[in-house]
Protein backbone atom coordinates (compact mmCIF):
# COMPACT_ATOMS: atom_id res chain seq x y z
CA UNK A 1 0.00 0.00 0.00
CA UNK A 2 2.59 2.04 0.88
CA UNK A 3 4.50 1.41 -2.00
CA UNK A 4 1.18 2.44 -4.29
CA UNK A 5 0.96 5.52 -2.21
CA UNK A 6 4.48 6.53 -3.04
CA UNK A 7 3.88 5.74 -6.57
CA UNK A 8 0.66 8.08 -6.78
CA UNK A 9 2.09 11.05 -5.13
CA UNK A 10 5.29 10.42 -7.53
CA UNK A 11 3.36 10.36 -10.31
CA UNK A 12 1.14 12.97 -9.25
CA UNK A 13 4.57 14.98 -8.71
CA UNK A 14 5.70 14.82 -11.81
CA UNK A 15 2.45 15.97 -13.66
CA UNK A 16 2.34 19.47 -11.34
CA UNK A 17 5.01 20.98 -13.29
CA UNK A 18 3.47 20.01 -16.58
CA UNK A 19 0.37 21.60 -15.54
CA UNK A 20 1.73 24.60 -14.08
CA UNK A 21 4.10 25.14 -16.80
CA UNK A 22 2.02 24.74 -19.90
CA UNK A 23 1.10 28.54 -21.07
CA UNK A 24 -2.02 30.32 -21.61
CA UNK A 25 -2.55 30.31 -25.34
CA UNK A 26 -3.67 33.64 -25.84
CA UNK A 27 -1.02 35.17 -24.23
CA UNK A 28 1.18 33.68 -27.32
CA UNK A 29 -1.47 32.96 -29.88
CA UNK A 30 -3.03 36.75 -30.41
CA UNK A 31 -0.64 38.90 -32.00
CA UNK A 32 -0.33 36.50 -34.88
CA UNK A 33 -3.63 34.55 -35.45
CA UNK A 34 -4.51 37.52 -37.65
CA UNK A 35 -2.48 37.90 -39.70
CA UNK A 36 -4.82 39.19 -42.37
CA UNK A 37 -6.13 41.91 -40.30
CA UNK A 38 -2.58 43.54 -40.25
CA UNK A 39 -2.11 42.89 -44.11
CA UNK A 40 -5.34 44.46 -44.68
CA UNK A 41 -4.80 47.69 -42.48
CA UNK A 42 -1.39 48.24 -44.56
CA UNK A 43 -2.82 48.10 -47.46
CA UNK A 44 -5.34 50.01 -46.54
CA UNK A 45 -2.85 52.77 -45.09
CA UNK A 46 -0.86 52.16 -48.70
CA UNK A 47 -4.10 53.11 -50.49
CA UNK A 48 -4.70 56.07 -48.57
CA UNK A 49 -1.34 57.76 -48.68
CA UNK A 50 -0.89 57.42 -52.54
CA UNK A 51 -4.45 59.32 -52.71
CA UNK A 52 -3.03 61.90 -50.63
CA UNK A 53 0.23 61.44 -52.79
CA UNK A 54 -1.99 61.95 -55.89
CA UNK A 55 -3.89 64.73 -54.66
CA UNK A 56 -0.62 66.34 -52.91
CA UNK A 57 0.88 66.19 -56.45
CA UNK A 58 -1.93 67.69 -58.72
CA UNK A 59 -2.11 70.99 -56.03
CA UNK A 60 1.41 71.45 -56.32
CA UNK A 61 0.48 71.47 -60.91
CA UNK A 62 -1.78 73.55 -60.41
CA UNK A 63 0.52 75.91 -57.90
CA UNK A 64 3.03 75.82 -60.53
CA UNK A 65 0.93 76.95 -62.92
CA UNK A 66 -0.75 79.85 -61.50
CA UNK A 67 3.10 80.86 -60.96
CA UNK A 68 4.24 80.85 -64.51
CA UNK A 69 6.54 83.24 -65.23
CA UNK A 70 5.78 86.12 -68.09
CA UNK A 71 8.86 87.36 -70.05
CA UNK A 72 10.55 90.13 -67.94
CA UNK A 73 8.57 89.69 -65.11
CA UNK A 74 11.17 88.82 -62.48
CA UNK A 75 13.21 92.46 -63.07
CA UNK A 76 9.49 94.03 -62.93
CA UNK A 77 6.76 95.34 -65.15
CA UNK A 78 8.55 97.72 -67.11
CA UNK A 79 11.08 94.63 -68.30
CA UNK A 80 7.53 93.44 -69.28
CA UNK A 81 6.83 96.56 -71.26
CA UNK A 82 10.24 96.39 -72.67
CA UNK A 83 9.99 92.85 -73.73
CA UNK A 84 6.39 93.41 -75.55
CA UNK A 85 7.96 96.05 -77.42
CA UNK A 86 10.81 94.57 -78.63
CA UNK A 87 8.64 91.83 -80.16
CA UNK A 88 7.61 94.15 -82.37
CA UNK A 89 10.51 95.45 -83.69
CA UNK A 90 12.54 94.28 -86.80
CA UNK A 91 15.93 93.05 -86.22
CA UNK A 92 17.33 95.58 -88.27
CA UNK A 93 15.44 98.18 -85.98
CA UNK A 94 16.67 96.48 -83.01
CA UNK A 95 19.23 93.73 -82.11
CA UNK A 96 16.42 92.58 -79.78
CA UNK A 97 13.62 92.65 -82.29
CA UNK A 98 11.83 89.51 -83.58
CA UNK A 99 9.27 91.31 -86.21
CA UNK A 100 9.74 89.94 -89.61
CA UNK A 101 11.16 92.91 -92.11
CA UNK A 102 8.79 94.29 -94.62
CA UNK A 103 9.33 92.59 -98.24
CA UNK A 104 8.58 95.56 -99.57
CA UNK A 105 11.82 97.95 -98.84
CA UNK A 106 10.96 101.69 -97.12
CA UNK A 107 11.36 104.70 -99.14
CA UNK A 108 14.74 106.36 -99.29
CA UNK A 109 15.86 108.05 -96.09
CA UNK A 110 15.34 111.56 -97.41
CA UNK A 111 13.96 113.86 -95.07
CA UNK A 112 12.39 117.21 -95.84
CA UNK A 113 11.92 120.60 -93.62
CA UNK A 114 8.29 120.63 -94.23
CA UNK A 115 7.89 117.35 -93.65
CA UNK A 116 10.04 117.64 -90.16
CA UNK A 117 7.83 120.48 -89.12
CA UNK A 118 4.70 118.56 -89.15
CA UNK A 119 6.68 115.94 -86.83
CA UNK A 120 7.80 118.28 -84.31
CA UNK A 121 4.38 120.15 -83.79
CA UNK A 122 2.34 117.00 -84.03
CA UNK A 123 4.91 115.44 -81.62
CA UNK A 124 4.71 118.68 -79.37
CA UNK A 125 0.83 118.15 -79.35
CA UNK A 126 1.08 114.71 -78.11
CA UNK A 127 3.58 115.66 -75.07
CA UNK A 128 1.41 118.18 -74.20
CA UNK A 129 -1.70 116.27 -73.99
CA UNK A 130 0.24 113.39 -71.90
CA UNK A 131 1.66 116.01 -69.55
CA UNK A 132 -1.20 117.80 -68.99
CA UNK A 133 -2.71 114.34 -68.35
CA UNK A 134 -0.56 113.75 -65.58
CA UNK A 135 -0.62 116.82 -64.27
CA UNK A 136 -4.79 117.18 -64.21
CA UNK A 137 -4.41 113.18 -62.64
CA UNK A 138 -7.95 111.84 -62.72
CA UNK A 139 -6.22 108.66 -61.15
CA UNK A 140 -3.91 108.98 -58.40
CA UNK A 141 -0.93 107.22 -59.87
CA UNK A 142 -0.75 109.70 -62.94
CA UNK A 143 0.58 112.50 -60.17
CA UNK A 144 3.68 110.03 -59.78
CA UNK A 145 4.65 110.89 -63.03
CA UNK A 146 5.07 114.51 -62.57
CA UNK A 147 8.67 116.42 -63.28
CA UNK A 148 10.21 113.55 -64.38
CA UNK A 149 13.04 115.27 -66.64
CA UNK A 150 11.63 113.47 -69.55
CA UNK A 151 9.06 116.19 -70.22
CA UNK A 152 10.17 117.47 -73.64
CA UNK A 153 6.34 119.73 -74.66
CA UNK A 154 8.64 122.86 -73.72
CA UNK A 155 11.83 121.96 -75.42
CA UNK A 156 9.66 121.38 -78.20
CA UNK A 157 8.10 124.90 -77.53
CA UNK A 158 11.49 125.92 -77.69
CA UNK A 159 12.71 124.66 -81.42
CA UNK A 160 9.72 125.28 -83.39
CA UNK A 161 10.55 129.22 -82.13
CA UNK A 162 14.15 128.79 -83.48
CA UNK A 163 12.89 127.10 -87.07
CA UNK A 164 10.85 130.30 -87.01
CA UNK A 165 13.06 133.04 -86.36
CA UNK A 166 15.02 130.74 -88.97
CA UNK A 167 12.13 131.86 -91.72
CA UNK A 168 10.27 128.45 -91.20
CA UNK A 169 5.91 128.54 -91.39
CA UNK A 170 5.19 126.51 -88.39
CA UNK A 171 2.27 124.06 -89.62
CA UNK A 172 -1.27 123.39 -87.71
CA UNK A 173 -1.17 120.23 -86.10
CA UNK A 174 -2.30 117.36 -88.60
CA UNK A 175 -4.19 114.59 -88.28
CA UNK A 176 -1.70 112.01 -87.16
CA UNK A 177 -1.02 114.15 -84.08
CA UNK A 178 -4.81 115.40 -83.66
CA UNK A 179 -5.88 111.30 -83.64
CA UNK A 180 -3.07 110.15 -81.46
CA UNK A 181 -3.89 112.85 -78.41
CA UNK A 182 -7.85 112.80 -78.78
CA UNK A 183 -6.94 108.99 -78.03
CA UNK A 184 -4.74 109.48 -74.83
CA UNK A 185 -6.76 111.69 -73.28
CA UNK A 186 -10.08 109.76 -73.77
CA UNK A 187 -8.07 106.71 -72.76
CA UNK A 188 -6.52 108.71 -69.47
CA UNK A 189 -9.80 109.04 -68.13
CA UNK A 190 -11.34 105.65 -68.34
CA UNK A 191 -8.40 103.61 -68.84
CA UNK A 192 -5.08 103.57 -66.79
CA UNK A 193 -3.12 100.61 -67.35
CA UNK A 194 -3.94 101.08 -71.29
CA UNK A 195 -2.42 105.22 -70.70
CA UNK A 196 0.57 103.78 -69.36
CA UNK A 197 1.33 101.97 -71.92
CA UNK A 198 1.23 104.68 -74.06
CA UNK A 199 2.62 106.80 -71.56
CA UNK A 200 6.35 104.29 -71.64
CA UNK A 201 6.24 103.87 -74.60
CA UNK A 202 6.21 107.37 -75.86
CA UNK A 203 9.09 108.72 -73.52
CA UNK A 204 10.82 105.92 -73.58
CA UNK A 205 10.90 105.32 -77.21
CA UNK A 206 12.12 108.75 -78.18
CA UNK A 207 15.06 107.91 -75.61
CA UNK A 208 16.34 105.38 -77.50
CA UNK A 209 15.37 105.25 -81.23
CA UNK A 210 13.56 108.87 -81.74
CA UNK A 211 17.71 110.10 -80.61
CA UNK A 212 18.91 108.08 -83.26
CA UNK A 213 16.27 109.52 -86.32
CA UNK A 214 17.10 113.10 -84.67
CA UNK A 215 20.89 112.68 -85.30
CA UNK A 216 20.16 112.01 -88.66
CA UNK A 217 17.58 114.42 -89.41
CA UNK A 218 19.86 116.95 -88.00
CA UNK A 219 22.96 116.04 -90.40
CA UNK A 220 20.35 116.43 -93.71
CA UNK A 221 18.71 119.44 -93.36
CA UNK A 222 19.85 121.13 -89.84
CA UNK A 223 23.23 121.89 -90.90
CA UNK A 224 23.87 118.88 -87.53
CA UNK A 225 22.25 121.54 -85.46
CA UNK A 226 20.82 119.64 -82.47
CA UNK A 227 17.34 120.56 -81.22
CA UNK A 228 16.48 120.69 -77.44
CA UNK A 229 14.03 118.02 -78.11
CA UNK A 230 17.19 115.53 -77.88
CA UNK A 231 18.51 117.10 -74.69
CA UNK A 232 17.59 116.57 -71.15
CA UNK A 233 19.04 118.45 -67.83
CA UNK A 234 20.80 115.83 -65.72
CA UNK A 235 21.81 112.43 -66.54
CA UNK A 236 19.18 110.69 -69.02
CA UNK A 237 20.12 107.31 -68.08
CA UNK A 238 18.94 107.87 -64.11
CA UNK A 239 16.07 110.11 -65.48
CA UNK A 240 14.61 106.63 -67.07
CA UNK A 241 15.84 104.36 -64.32
CA UNK A 242 13.73 106.79 -61.66
CA UNK A 243 10.94 106.67 -64.07
CA UNK A 244 10.74 102.59 -64.03
CA UNK A 245 10.88 102.23 -60.24
CA UNK A 246 8.09 104.87 -60.19
CA UNK A 247 6.50 102.45 -63.14
CA UNK A 248 7.18 99.12 -61.60
CA UNK A 249 5.64 100.61 -58.46
CA UNK A 250 3.32 101.65 -59.56
CA UNK A 251 2.04 98.22 -61.59
CA UNK A 252 2.15 96.35 -58.33
CA UNK A 253 -0.91 96.98 -57.31
CA UNK A 254 -2.42 95.76 -60.11
CA UNK A 255 -3.99 92.30 -60.53
CA UNK A 256 -2.28 89.79 -63.95
CA UNK A 257 -5.30 91.15 -66.34
CA UNK A 258 -4.59 94.55 -65.51
CA UNK A 259 -0.39 94.35 -66.60
CA UNK A 260 -1.78 91.87 -69.36
CA UNK A 261 -4.50 94.30 -70.84
CA UNK A 262 -1.61 97.16 -70.07
CA UNK A 263 0.90 95.33 -72.18
CA UNK A 264 -1.91 94.62 -74.99
CA UNK A 265 -1.85 98.36 -75.83
CA UNK A 266 1.52 98.16 -76.79
CA UNK A 267 1.05 97.72 -80.45
CA UNK A 268 -2.07 100.45 -80.38
CA UNK A 269 1.04 102.85 -79.48
CA UNK A 270 3.48 101.63 -82.23
CA UNK A 271 0.97 102.32 -84.98
CA UNK A 272 -0.17 105.97 -83.63
CA UNK A 273 3.49 107.05 -82.82
CA UNK A 274 4.57 105.21 -86.56
CA UNK A 275 2.02 107.38 -88.09
CA UNK A 276 3.70 111.02 -86.66
CA UNK A 277 6.82 109.33 -87.71
CA UNK A 278 6.32 109.24 -90.95
CA UNK A 279 5.23 112.63 -91.26
CA UNK A 280 9.37 113.78 -91.69
CA UNK A 281 9.57 112.17 -95.09
CA UNK A 282 6.31 113.69 -96.30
Amino acid sequence: MASRASISQSQLFLRKPHIICTPKTPVFVTPISKPSQSLNLLVLKSKKMVVVAAAGTGTAAAEEKSKKRYPGEGKGFVEEMRFVAMKLHTKDQAKEGEKEPQEKPLPKWEPTIDGYLKFLVDSKLVYDTLEKIVDKADFPEYAEFRNTGLERAESLAKDLEWLKEQGHSIPEPSSPGLSYSAYVEELSKKDPQAFICHFYNTYFAHSAGGRMIGKKVAEKILNGKELEFYKWDGELSQLLQNVRDKLNIVAENWTREEKNHCLEETEKSFKFSGEILRLILS
